[in-house]
């Protein structure tokens, strides 16, 4: 499958992604900046301020009303915290021109609004529009607010907050209600043109496409020419960025008003080998993330101690997190067990058959993410974050190649960092 990056300018980057795979052609651009806590609540302000209108559009109902007449396409945008960055997302999915009545050139025209939706906002008076900033400053509260709502995600993000406390990574993604009332609609345009100026650029486009096209569009594009070459400063997402220091065991017990107790394990992987990331993606799957795995079977299916029990690996910052969803009164029981675990993994109490299944389960995972246009795009864009590309199928081969012992040495190194339990 032909992926394709280049340069547009310094900083900014396009990625082609030629497939005959899909109906629909799908345009992202992420905006890349280091997670600040003096700007991130204004960045989780920026795309819901950039979606309500443009120089050209500038009502969600123009927009909405251009979506449609190009048979229905769809724009989202939103915020995430990958590693220590915080990337602003934008995309746009439409129906690839060869399926369009009498001809039309949808691309085109689909390019064109994603980047005037981003690159050429509305703009008063050297500023937002007013109405614009404070009803979405309401629906950021709303949602800042709301985190407690889903207990299991709170949970996680507390023990993440306390495991980071002081540094960038345990700043929540999206902000903080306090800094909301200080955003005025100029301060936050300021803030806009400081990001757009300075943020790492990467435009994706994929689809039955051809590449010689997309840069002619693209470069072409008057807002495109309007940017400025930059030199980026983002975290590079690699086995090496986050060294370990030797920490104490942490335990947080915090009391909400909840029915069942959130239970999540903070784990540091102090192991730091170039491409160690795929011995953990192993090892965690065989610990906690499959439905044949040690915690679903022990905590869950024999002991009966949990509702839910799994991990996930967070290879960007060297993590993995165990949750589980128990009866509260069951907290030592569970946490024993879950210890037991990590311990009979040091023992190398886990079978070849494990090996193989963990395996057999990853390179499914991937052969999906490579079947899914979304899904897709997240994965070049996660290679483009850890300055190293590896194709699916290298991706495939370095899993096949990890042995019982490259397990063994990850299980070796696992320190947990921190204990936190929600309860009634």
């Amino acid at each position: 499958m032909p992926y394709k990056k280049s340069e547009i300018k310094k900083g900014i980057n396009l990625h082609v992604i030629e497939t005959e795979k899909f109906k629909t052609n799908l345009i992202t651009i992420f905006l890349t900046t280091p997670i600040n806590r003096e700007t991130i609540t204004k960045n989780t302000l920026i795309p819901a301020v950039l979606k309500r209108g443009t120089a050209n559009l500038k009502t969600q109902e123009e927009i909405n009303k251009n979506l449609e007449e190009m048979y229905g396409a769809e724009f989202d945008c939103g915020i995430d915290k990958t590693g220590d960055n915080q990337v602003l997302k934008f995309y746009l999915e439409t129906l690839n021109d060869e399926f369009a009545i009498s001809n039309e050139k949808i691309l085109g025209k689909s390019i064109k609004m994603l980047l005037d939706l981003v690159f050429n906002p509305l703009v008063e008076d050297e500023g937002f529009k007013r109405e614009y900033i404070e009803t979405e400053k309401v629906n950021i509260k709303n949602l800042i607010n709301g985190k407690i709502d889903n207990k299991d995600i709170y949970a996680l993000e507390r023990c993440i907050e306390e495991m980071y406390k002081g540094k960038t990574y345990g700043l929540y993604k999206y902000g903080y209600v306090e800094d909301l009332d200080n955003i005025d609609e100029k301060e936050l345009y300021k803030n806009y043109l400081e990001l757009i100026n300075t943020a790492k650029i990467d435009i994706f486009v994929s689809g039955n496409i051809k590449e010689q096209e997309i840069n002619s569009v693209i470069n072409n594009n008057e807002n495109i020419r309007k940017l400025r070459e930059r030199e980026v400063e983002i975290a590079i997402n690699n086995e090496q960025t986050e060294i370990k220091e030797k920490v104490e065991t942490r335990e947080i017990v915090e009391s909400k008003n909840v029915n069942q107790g959130k239970l999540v394990l903070g784990i540091d992987v102090c192991f730091y080998e170039e491409n160690s990331k795929y011995k953990t993606a192993i090892y965690n799957v065989i610990l906690g993330e499959s439905a044949t795995s040690k915690l679903f079977q022990n905590v869950r299916e024999k002991a009966s101690l949990a509702y839910t029990a799994r991990s996930n690996y967070v290879r960007q910052k060297n993590n993995i997190y165990i949750r589980c969803g128990i009866e509260i009164e069951k907290y030592e029981k569970a946490l024993k067990i879950i210890k037991d675990q990590l311990k009979d993994m040091e023992n190398g109490d886990f079978t070849d058959e494990d090996l193989n299944n963990a395996k057999k389960y990853m390179i499914a995972g991937i052969k999906q993410v490579a079947d899914e246009q979304p899904s897709e795009i997240t994965y070049y864009f996660g290679q483009e974050l850890s300055g190293k590309l590896t194709t699916f199928d290298d991706y495939i081969k370095q899993i096949e190649n990890v042995t019982r012992e490259d397990v063994l040495e990850i299980a070796k190194s696992i320190k947990i960092n921190t204990v936190y339990f929600l309860k009634n």
